[in-house]
């Protein structure tokens, strides 16, 4: 469960750079001024600008309770195969979510990533309760 807990840690800082990139280009091409940044609120941001920020905050939502299902199965000491597949299965939906969120951003293949992903917790965690 530790690998695919710091494969998700990994997502969050690649996803972290990109809106960082977007965020200094925005301001260097001054479609975004640097004081908006202060407070976040107050200008008509780029698309790219909005759907990082969101994706990024959108990191630290959902996949929390993916994070604290991971942990109870590591101090559980629970060993399941089935958990790690689906844990992996998780991390490989969450990854396509945000490929297409930061890409193409076509809502319904968005929409099939995200609730992938959202069974698959639902899944870890019914596992869990049967076997903790």
């Amino acid at each position: 469960m530790l690998y695919p807990m710091a494969a998700m840690v990994l997502l969050i800082f690649i996803v972290g750079c990109v809106t960082l990139k977007v965020r200094l280009n925005s301001v260097k091409t001054k479609q975004v001024s640097v004081k908006y940044f202060q407070l976040m609120q107050g200008e008509n941001l780029p698309e790219m600008v909005i759907k990082t920020n969101r994706h990024l905050a959108n990191l630290f939502e959902m996949p929390v309770l993916f994070y604290v299902v991971c942990t109870l199965y590591i101090s559980l000491q629970i060993d399941s195969n089935f958990g790690v597949i689906v844990a992996w299965l998780f991390v490989v939906f969450r990854y396509l979510h945000s490929y297409i969120h930061l890409g193409t951003n076509n809502v319904r293949h968005r929409m099939l990533a995200f609730w992938a992903s959202f069974m698959c917790v639902l899944a870890l965690w019914i596992n869990l309760l049967i076997l903790a």
